[in-house]
This record gives C-alpha cells, structure tokens and sequence, in this order.
C-alpha cells in the first residue's frame, strides 16, 4: 500500500465522514488520483472541486460544506477567506507537523483555527498528522458510521482507524488540553 493511498483515505474519508451531508466539497492543493478517487466514493456529493488557495476566493459566501486541504499552509489571510465560504455547519481538514517533530507548529495550527471553529482536533496517521476543524460536527462523537463501515475498496481506512486516529498518547493529549477544542 502506498503513502499516498493511506494519505488520501484518510484526509478524504474523515472529513466526509464526519460531516453529516456534505454537498459542495473543496480539495485544495496538490490533488493526485488518489485523493480524486476516494472523494468520489462518497455518492451523496453533489459537487467536488479542485483547486489552489486562491480558488477559495472565487467561491460565494456560505457556499462550501466541506474543505480539504492536501498540503496547504494556514495562516490568518486565508483562513479569513476560507471562514467567508464555508456554511455554518462546514469543517475543513488539513496537514500539520507531529507533536514530536513540531510540537509548536502542531499548537499554533490548533490555536489558529480554534478561534474559528468550536472543534479543532488534531488526528493521526502513519506518518502524518493533520487536523479537523469543524463548526458543528464532532469527528469521534458525530461519525456517521454506516457511511464509513460501507465505503468499499480500502486499504487503510475504517470506522475502527477513523475513531484511533484521534488517540494520541497521555503526555501529549495532557499537553494538548486546552488547545485542541474537543
């Protein structure tokens, strides 16, 4: 199984699984057949588009369910214009650094976008850690567990891994508590 499979259920299937209905669906960034590939198993999306950072701008307010960046950094400009587009109920996800490579990164990513959204969890992954931010669902207590447990055609992801993923070890979790909005 490749990196970018892994990668590409997981960025793809935790957002769309946690969302309760996502219709108009964003992937922004460096986008492979891979990620194009496990968002189009989701079946109920109306409309999934690609595109860079300022593809975000052309986008009308209150528009967008759901965001994905692949390999985006946030900063407070973009997130302004992501806030502008994204329904009441939307959450985005993106990567970030581990908290043992990075750990200042890892808060300051949460800090960023906590003071955005009510829920701002960082999730992990092989190698990777990215980060949901949503401003209604909760992506352990809100997953829609039918949707995940009948995707077919998967290498790494489940409803199993999906709700793991969020586990993160005592000292860590101690030293994200506060930060992480969960």
């Amino acid at each position: 199984m490749k990196d970018s499979n892994v990668f590409a259920e997981m960025m793809v299937h935790i957002s769309l699984c946690t969302h309760q209905e996502a219709k108009n669906v964003l992937i922004i960034g460096t986008v492979d057949e891979a990620i194009k590939q496990e968002a189009n198993k989701h079946s109920k999306i109306s409309n999934i588009e690609y595109g860079d950072l300022d593809f975000v701008c052309t986008k009308e307010d209150k528009s967008v369910d759901t965001i994905i960046f692949t390999d985006v950094k946030l900063d407070l400009k973009s997130l302004a214009n992501i806030s502008r587009v994204l329904k009441n109920d939307a959450l985005i996800t993106f990567s970030t650094k581990a908290f043992s490579k990075d750990k200042d990164r890892l808060i300051s990513d949460l800090k960023l976008v906590g003071e955005k959204f009510w829920i701002a969890m960082p999730f992990r992954f092989g190698h990777n850690t990215s980060i949901i931010a949503s401003k209604k669902y909760h992506p352990t207590a809100d997953i829609n567990l039918q949707r995940a447990d009948l995707l077919d055609n998967l290498e790494y992801y489940s409803s199993e891994i999906h709700m793991a993923s969020f586990v993160f070890p005592a000292k860590e979790h101690k030293e994200l508590t506060g930060i992480a909005k969960r």
